[in-house]
């Protein structure tokens, strides 16, 4: 497969040769032009599938070149790169037919995606072409009902399809299996980074992810029958082998499938392998994967075997025994939480080492995270730290569900757990910090309610503790400066408004107007309607 780069800037163009790695994408030769005439020459000498063009260019635009291109009849799926988000270049572009459209700075991780997902359209299109010529257009949608039959099989909760179900099923839906036929389950887990397309464009990635699996597990041995989303980032791999099983091959595409999401996926990988079996028995085989990837702890870009579970004869699981909590503890109260990092960390691995020859469950990591849990809480709350309301939101909980995934995740989330805290109680022990922020918050939002509870949650502090602190540091009750506040408030709207004082009574906080009256009267020495008068007429006589 040959692909043909167009752009008038000779940097892009061999920043666009250098920084993606065609090789990998199984591109046989990289053509480049510097301008329209030029990638006319190549188009009409070589065979191009794939074409990188700019859109603006002295000599002609890209858009120019690529009506030219349909003109011609050539099969190239082109994708635009340009300057500018213009509508009118996006439309035309579309009208055209082209790919994708690809707004500079050259993102190059996400461009290779795009690459990859153009790479697979020529290929359907090429086999679409092959099946055509053979007269075998009904393959296409063969493919849809390979894929819905796998994903009933895969997805079904409540109970096992009986194998005379599984005869019709393949009789009706003229599948190419019988029902002895070995096939293989493979359930496979991404963990995508930060800023990688697996969280970002997810039709994007399973294009890319899709592409691989069918790369990597293509072999004379067995095939790839389908790839099927189970839940958010678990993927069910059925494979289907047409000569004996031989469990080395799987592993070594498993090896080099976790190698490749690592580098042009950018996400960590596990491999759960489960036991090849007739389709009649495949269901239970499918169950026992999903219920052996939720109980058993991984570690990430790791491979784990179905015959490996717990409830395997011979296997066992490991039981949980505490850390030794006190000394933990010791680290929180002596506020180093980098010491406790890694005390953490050494009790995680230890319950990996003292369980060896057994097997981690989601249970035992489990007990382990709430006991970190209860430490922090509990520390937190000895320095008057509402820990429920500091680890509240999106951030906490995408952190704390994922922490059973794997070891690596827990690692990351104890650690969340930790630096949040010490960040938290480093700036709560700064009290005048802590009291300017309330002050600015009471004097912005003085028609909003404010009690004490309130404002000890916006701190995350205990609102007893907030008060104490609060007089400590102005010399005032935390009450009495809230009434001041919205006094002075209501002073200034008197004096600069024509609002009635019962709009500026409900304005300042307090929907009860003989009592904000009271208030205003104890404060200032008359009502709210004399001082307005007062004012007024001082105003006058100067």
């Amino acid at each position: 497969m040959n692909v043909l780069l167009v752009d008038d800037d000779y940097f892009v163009v061999a920043a666009l040769e250098q920084k993606i790695d065609w090789s990998a994408l199984s591109i046989d030769q990289v053509y480049t032009a510097y301008n329209i005439a030029q990638a006319r020459e190549i188009l009409l000498q070589q065979d191009i599938e794939i074409m990188v063009c700019d859109i603006e260019m002295p000599q002609g635009s890209g858009l120019e070149l690529l009506a030219w291109i349909r003109e011609e009849n050539y099969a190239v799926q082109t994708i635009f790169l340009t300057n500018y988000a213009d509508f009118n270049y996006a439309q035309k572009a579309i009208e055209l037919q082209s790919f994708d459209y690809f707004l500079k700075p050259i993102a190059f991780d996400k461009l290779t995606l795009i690459l990859s997902k153009a790479i697979y359209k020529v290929r359907e299109q090429r086999r679409n072409e092959s099946a055509i010529k053979e007269g075998q257009l009904w393959q296409k949608n063969q493919r849809k009902l390979v894929e819905h039959f796998w994903r009933q099989l895969s997805t079904e909760k409540k109970n096992a399809p009986s194998s005379a179900a599984l005869a019709e099923a393949i009789i009706e839906q003229s599948l190419p299996y019988q029902l002895s036929d070995p096939f293989l389950p493979l359930l496979i887990s991404i963990y995508a980074y930060d800023q990688s397309l697996g969280k970002e464009d997810k039709d994007l990635f399973n294009y890319a992810l899709h592409n691989v699996l069918t790369e990597l597990f293509h072999h004379p041995s067995f095939t790839l029958e389908a790839m099927i989303e189970v839940k958010d980032n678990h993927y069910f791999v059925i494979l289907r082998w047409s000569s004996d099983e031989e469990a080395a091959l799987i592993e070594t595409a498993c090896t080099s499938f976790i190698q490749k999401a690592n580098r042009f996926l950018k996400s960590d990988a596990s491999c759960c392998i489960g036991v090849t079996a007739p389709l009649p028995e495949l269901y239970q085989g499918i169950q026992n994967l999903l219920r052996m990837n939720e109980d058993i702890i991984k570690h990430r870009n790791q491979m784990l075997y179905l015959e490996q579970y717990p409830q395997a004869e011979g296997v066992k699981a490991a039981v949980y025994t505490a850390p030794d909590l006190t000394r933990l503890e010791e680290w929180l109260h002596k506020d180093d939480p980098v010491s406790f990092l890694i005390e953490a960390k050494c009790c995680l691995y230890d319950l990996i080492a003292n369980g060896q020859g057994q097997i981690l469950s989601a249970s035992v990591l489990r007990l382990f995270r709430l006991d970190m849990i209860q430490l922090v809480y509990s520390y937190l709350k000895s320095r008057e730290i509402q820990a429920h309301k500091l680890y509240t939101g999106k951030i906490h909980d995408q952190l704390y569900e994922a922490s059973l995934y794997s070891i690596e995740d827990m690692e990351k989330y104890i650690e969340y757990l930790i630096t949040t805290a010490a960040e938290y109680r480093r700036y709560a022990a700064q009290q005048d910090s802590v009291v300017e922020e309330i002050k600015q918050h009471i004097h912005k939002h003085c028609g909003d309610e404010l009690t004490r509870n309130s404002l000890g949650e916006m701190v995350y502090l205990n609102p007893d503790y907030l008060a104490r602190i609060f007089k400590k540091e102005t010399g005032i009750s935390l009450g009495a400066y809230i009434i001041q506040t919205r006094i002075r408030s209501a002073r200034q709207l008197l004096e600069s408004t024509s609002l009635s004082v019962y709009s500026i009574a409900g304005k300042v906080g307090y929907a009860n107007y003989p009592y904000f009256s009271k208030l205003f009267k104890q404060d200032v020495g008359c009502t709210p309607s004399e001082y307005r008068k007062l004012r007024q007429e001082a105003a006058t006589s100067m």
